[in-house]
């Protein structure tokens, strides 16, 4: 795959620049912890559930750790020195700490060494169900097999049951990924909501019981089909690491899963972001679950022809941060999209540049190539018509993760027609085009060669600047998607917290020696 001539050594200069730029995070990171972080611990020693005010449980132990004793220490020294003191089960001391008016705090601190041991079965425990589901998707897919191009569609009712017949039939008329979009600003909470949910707007709650009930029902229809049809969620906002957690927990595939999306889009606080993307991207590496990046984004803010090179510098940073959480390329799925506005002369054209460009720069990484809807309006028939180009585009660079887009797009939540429509467009690009990619080469210093390499070019530039600045000045400059992001602003940056030098992650340690003795 060398149809574009790519400088090998600006490549290369790019890597280092981003794997320095990350590493610089990285030693931020490695300081720190949240609150999200430490709720993840709780909930991987198998801690779930509400109290009586509907209060998530792990929320309640960490905000008691952060109020009357020392976060700092995390919360794996305080759960094991309560079971050792007391001398109960997880579950026993959980009821009878909801009974009395006694803090987590309340016991003398055990050691390090102490509390891996008894904390030991219950991470264990939830670990090896993650390792078994990772082996029964592993079999499925083998067992079934995969497109090279998958085809990816949302659904979004707001009501998990209502949702399960539309993923349910869109499998049918031959989706291999469906998506179940949050309900709107769930992001922006910093809980995860229990339970069943019935009722969200523009999306449906993201709960393990969701999880379970759409798994379930991918499952079932999958059995049906003879095929593995592919559960994608979203691994973002202020609950990071804990929704990674359940998606492992209950064989999610894919999980929407980028720090950058949540800072520009949601106003969320960068250093608390990228601690919880650290953890949360461990969690995916172990699970085998492939990530989405969102450089997709970027040029619905900004221009797509002008601002190209942004997201090709992103992808390159992301593909860092993802290495530096041992996450391999093969679940690397970078995002980009299809996005230029189809009345400039030779958009076509440059549109396979871009595309073909993230194709080549990761040859081995599932990319996510997304359709246009920056410059979709209520003409369906020119958005289908615009939707069967991305189609095109999508068969000749050869992307892996195809998210169909909708003539109705900008219209109204898609009707189940309007995924068939979608899903059929996509079908008979791929038949009738299948052997394209293999047939074309590129004209050697051409228009495509040309704008490849011009975008590659702007985006070492770029880098470069990036690693001069530091990342979270960048931010605050608003390079990316041409939106500003205060360093110490935002949403989440009070769940932040420096670590004691005798702070213990049991999960975080595990996870680490399986990564080093792998």
């Amino acid at each position: 795959m060398n149809k574009l001539n790519l400088n090998n050594e600006m490549i290369t200069s790019c890597r280092n620049y981003a794997k320095s730029i990350a590493k610089d995070v990285q030693a931020y990171i490695n300081k720190h912890s949240t609150v999200s972080v430490e709720r993840t611990v709780l909930r991987l020693l198998g801690i779930d559930g509400v109290d009586k005010f509907d209060v998530p449980i792990v929320n309640r132990l960490v905000e008691d750790v952060k109020e009357n004793g020392d976060i700092s220490l995390g919360i794996s020294i305080y759960i094991a020195s309560a079971l050792k003191a007391t001398n109960k089960s997880l579950n026993d001391y959980l009821e009878a700490y909801f009974d009395s008016r006694d803090s987590l705090t309340s016991y003398n601190l055990i050691s390090k060494s102490e509390v891996k041991k008894i904390l030991k079965p219950y991470y264990e425990k939830n670990l090896k169900k993650i390792t078994k589901n990772r082996e029964i998707r592993s079999k499925l897919i083998n067992k079934f097999g995969e497109r090279k191009t998958e085809l990816y569609v949302i659904v979004a009712t707001g009501n998990i049951d209502e949702d399960v017949l539309q993923a349910q039939a869109a499998a049918r008329a031959g989706a291999d990924i469906v998506a179940v979009i949050r309900s709107t600003g769930q992001s922006l909470l910093d809980y995860v909501p229990y339970g069943k949910t019935t009722e969200g707007f523009g999306g449906t709650y993201a709960t393990q019981e969701n999880f379970k009930i759409m798994r379930q029902a991918l499952d079932e229809v999958g059995g049906e089909l003879n095929r593995y049809i592919k559960l994608v969620n979203y691994a973002s906002g202020l609950c990071m690491p804990e929704i990674a957690a359940m998606g492992a927990l209950e064989r999610l595939d894919v999980l929407l899963n980028d720090s950058m999306y949540g800072i520009i889009f949601r106003d969320i606080n960068m250093k608390r972001t990228f601690i919880d993307q650290y953890f949360s991207r461990m969690l995916n590496s172990y699970s085998g679950i492939i990530i989405n990046t969102g450089e997709d984004n970027y040029l619905t803010t900004s221009d797509a022809v002008l601002e190209a090179h942004t997201v090709t510098a992103s992808q390159f940073i992301n593909e860092a941060f993802a290495f530096e959480a041992h996450l391999p390329e093969k679940l690397m799925g970078l995002g980009h999209a299809f996005e230029i506005n189809p009345n400039i002369e030779n958009s076509f054209l440059m549109e396979i540049a871009q595309a073909q460009l993230s194709r080549e720069l990761f040859p081995n990484a599932p990319l996510k190539y997304m359709p246009p809807t920056k410059h979709i309006n209520g003409n369906i028939f020119r958005a289908y018509q615009q939707n069967a180009l991305f189609n095109i585009v999508t068969n000749l660079t050869e992307q892996k993760i195809h998210l169909l887009g909708m003539m109705t797009e900008a219209i109204h939540t898609p009707f189940i027609s309007d995924r068939y429509l979608a899903i059929k467009n996509a079908e008979m690009v791929q038949q009738s085009m299948k052997s394209l990619a293999d047939e074309i080469v590129f004209k050697e210093e051409g228009f495509i060669q040309k704008r490849a390499n011009k975008v590659l070019k702007n985006a070492h530039s770029l880098l470069k600047e990036i690693k001069t600045e530091g990342m979270f000045k960048t931010l605050e400059k608003g390079v990316f998607a041409e939106t500003k992001r205060a360093e110490n602003a935002g949403k989440g940056l009070d769940g932040v917290f420096e670590k004691s030098t005798n702070y213990i992650n049991v999960v975080s340690a595990e996870l680490e020696a399986y990564f080093n003795e792998n």
